[in-house]
């Protein structure tokens, strides 16, 4: 049997991929709900999720997946109006007319930031194409050197100063140039006379788990399982504990190994189960707490509202903020996809990054949150009050995304750990290669395919007579 621990997208993609290669598996996630990042609210209409997701046209592997899984025809590709919100007023930022009249660059900035977006160095006046190709060749580049030596002085502090501020904090000085680099291939594909069309599945991403869920098979997945143990004795994985509560979703037994023991522990019952294969699609922490093995990765929480309203706020999209907000980002759902799709509601993400753990922010209750990011936006749109607000809804994630400073890829945990750990241990959770240089539901999903492909390429799978 191959198990694999967390029951997120990149652990239901490897328990898929392993399926599709002959393998049994058995999926165990310590939660009450599959998912992770990707878990969903319930709105007067489809459902939608807890963190705000949308896809690029370079996320080849998530797309071919919908496909494959029979959902291809409810992605759709929007464009959303992105607009940058700098001293009450909102410029947009889509159009290259619309860019030549933002105020706070030259039009001499605006043509090196155009020149760095297309991955063009023009520097020394000669253009050069390519720069920027390799990656690595900028990872121990301060991302601040970068800017100001890549494209101009004014480009920094009137465009990504700000955006580096409410994305990384008082961390930003750490991050490397590589990441950025990374974040502008990832985004790459771009309608120049009307913005970047944008991939959504029409009644949410959650359709996308359920999906997976059917497709690995319910009965292989089970919930408030959390696993506790690795058998590595003699370098290679042979047994996995796993801890269960009692009334949970539990995974069959006829995988379960001959001499597994059940008792009972407080509640929960503990459960042994033969293993020749294991995929941790954890945290690293979880990795850590399972086999010893450190990870120097640093990551940051999010804190993220829904808020839902009767009417629209903006006509944009995605608003990014360079305001003393407690929030970086406003991102209006409903000016993405259509507000009938819920019910006629109008959707609002407000959106943060926290450092440290002992920021206010991530300290304060749902209704402390609710009554100072409401206030802030009241005095950004003087003519919107919180009176259209019918819902305010907040989750917190303490590991959302990883802090992508100088030197991160020598950081990141392999996919096969044979070599630092056991044989049959495998890693892909947010720390694998897939999550750089953004972390995103495809990564996930590549992550899960490349250890599950790993794992069929070492053992040989032999079809039953």
């Amino acid at each position: 049997m191959k198990g694999v621990v967390g029951g997120g997208i990149a652990g239901l993609a490897a328990a898929y991929r392993l399926q599709q290669h002959g393998h049994d598996v058995q999926v165990f996630e310590a939660s009450d709900q599959i998912g992770g990042l990707a878990a969903v609210y319930e709105t007067a209409g489809d459902p939608v999720e807890k963190f705000y997701h949308h896809l690029s046209a370079s996320e080849e592997t998530i797309i071919d997946l919908i496909g494959e899984l029979g959902l291809g025809e409810r992605l759709e590709w929007p464009i959303g109006k992105n607009a940058y919100y700098w001293d009450g007023t909102v410029y947009p930022m889509d159009k290259p007319w619309e860019i030549l009249a933002y105020p706070h660059m030259s039009v001499y900035d605006k043509f090196r930031l155009a020149m760095l977006t297309q991955e063009i160095d023009v520097r020394g006046g000669i253009p050069k194409f390519d720069t920027y190709e390799n990656l690595e060749d900028f990872e121990d580049v301060p991302i601040e050197q970068f800017l100001r030596e890549h494209t101009s002085h004014g480009v920094y502090e009137g465009f990504f100063e700000p955006l580096l501020d409410a994305k990384f904090g008082d961390r930003k000085d750490d991050v490397s140039a590589a990441w950025l680099l990374g974040r502008i291939k990832f985004r790459g594909e771009r309608d120049l006379l009307r913005g970047e069309p944008l991939g959504y599945l029409e009644g949410g991403f959650g359709q996308l788990l359920d999906a997976l869920v059917d497709a690995v098979g319910r009965e292989n997945i089970t919930t408030n399982a959390r696993v506790t143990d690795l058998n590595l004795d003699d370098d290679a994985v042979s047994e996995m504990t796993v801890e269960v509560a009692d009334g949970a979703s539990t995974a069959s037994g006829e995988d379960r190994a001959a001499e597994a023991e059940a008792e009972a522990d407080g509640g929960a019952t503990t459960q042994t189960y033969a293993v020749d294969d294991v995929v941790v699609a954890a945290m690293p922490n979880v990795l850590e707490d399972l086999c010893g093995y450190e990870c120097d990765i640093d990551f940051q929480g999010a804190v993220c509202a829904l808020v839902t309203m009767d009417e629209a706020l903006t006509d944009t999209y995605w608003l990014n903020v360079a305001h003393d907000a407690p929030f970086g980002a406003l991102i209006e759902h409903t000016n993405y996809m259509p507000p009938e799709n819920y019910g006629g509601d109008h959707l609002l993400y407000v959106a943060s990054y926290i450092q440290d753990y002992e920021e206010d922010l991530w300290q304060m209750d749902e209704s402390e949150v609710e009554d100072l990011w409401l206030g802030h936006i009241e005095e950004m749109f003087p003519d919107w009050d919180r009176s259209h607000v019918e819902e305010f809804r907040l989750a917190k994630n303490p590991r959302a995304a990883p802090i992508y400073e100088r030197g991160y890829l020598d950081m990141v945990i392999p996919y096969d750990l044979s070599a630092e750990v056991a044989d049959g241990l495998y890693y892909a959770g947010m720390a694998s290669r897939a999550q750089y240089p953004e972390r995103s539901l495809n990564g996930g999903i590549v992550a899960g395919y490349e250890c599950a492909d790993r794992i069929a390429g070492r053992k040989e799978v032999v079809s039953p007579e």
